[in-house]
């Protein structure tokens, strides 16, 4: 039996697709397939009924499944104590390129000032870092969160603490005029005058959130997609170069950046997001624990005073 068919098998329990799961697992389809098979025969029970569609885990791989991650976690903890004692105080994170740019430095000179912990960070998007805490390789993921678009993780196997939330506005280059600074592009734009839209690529989990404010806007709206991208940096340079209108998360422009875009619209375009922490609840890593509650005492004091 190899480590990896667990891992796969943890993976398809997550994603509940063989080709989604094999992309994930960067393996052919057909690779895939074999290696849930392996596991299957090394396990002597049937893990997945591939007589319906879409496919269900079985009751026999329901029971493996928890035994599967606490398997990888303890695998993630041998290895790190194995490479040394130093290990055991890195806590791995994985979050969006976004936050990790923004709003991770600050967060971590909190939550570390005082403990003997060190951080290693992974970026990616929502699902790959969530498949990522899921077979164990990191201890804690930091993602946006929508209402109407929910990542609807197992909570009987994680916790979650809502960190912050945020605005999600739509923005354009400002141009100067006599009036004062105003944005070159304004929704919802007109038939006649399209407004070139810079959006995320329908497979990065903001897509469904951008989607979600343009839906719920009360005006008819005439646009062009002229650019797609999976990085929120990417859209608001070119935002910033005059190429168009995009949404972008409060953190993106925090510190001065992209000092050059400005609204070009009012709220009933925006939707708010929240920023989310999560962790499986059988990850029992002191190291995580310690951060853990640095951040539930950060959270409640700041209730405490009023934050919110």
């Amino acid at each position: 039996m190899e480590t990896r068919w667990i891992q796969d098998f943890v993976t398809l329990t997550e994603v509940r697709n063989f080709t989604r799961a094999a992309e994930l697992r960067n393996v052919s389809q057909a690779a895939f397939s074999r290696r849930i098979q392996a596991l299957e025969r090394w396990l002597g029970a049937t893990l997945v009924d591939r007589s319906c569609f879409p496919m269900r885990i079985t009751e026999a791989g329901e029971r493996f499944r928890p035994s599967a991650i606490a398997l990888l976690s303890q695998i993630a903890d041998v290895k790190a104590e194995t490479a040394g004692e130093q290990e055991g105080h890195i806590l791995r994170v994985a979050l969006p390129f976004a936050l990790a740019a923004t709003r991770l430095a600050q967060w971590w000179s909190d939550w570390s000032h005082g403990l003997d912990v060190a951080v290693s960070i992974e970026t990616g998007h929502v699902l790959d870092t969530m498949q990522s805490l899921s077979e164990g390789s990191v201890d804690m993921v930091i993602c946006y969160q929508h209402a109407a678009n929910p990542i609807a993780p197992d909570m009987s196997r994680h916790e979650k603490i809502v960190l912050a939330t945020e605005k999600v506005r739509p923005y354009s280059v400002a141009e100067i005029t006599p009036e004062g600074r105003r944005p070159k592009f304004v929704l919802p734009g007109s038939a006649q005058s399209k407004v070139p839209l810079l959006m995320y690529a329908p497979t990065v989990y903001f897509s469904r959130v951008v989607d979600s404010a343009i839906d719920n806007a009360p005006l008819d709206f005439h646009s062009t997609t002229i650019v797609e991208s999976a990085m929120t940096d990417v859209l608001a340079n070119m935002a910033q170069k005059g190429l168009g209108v995009a949404w972008l998360p409060d953190s993106s422009l925090e510190n001065g950046r992209f000092p050059d875009l400005v609204l070009a619209a009012d709220d009933q375009w925006s939707t708010e997001v929240d920023v989310v922490a999560y962790r499986l609840r059988n990850n029992g890593r002191k190291v995580l624990e310690r951060v853990w509650q640095r951040i539930q005492q950060r959270i409640q004091l700041r209730h405490d005073q009023g934050g919110g």
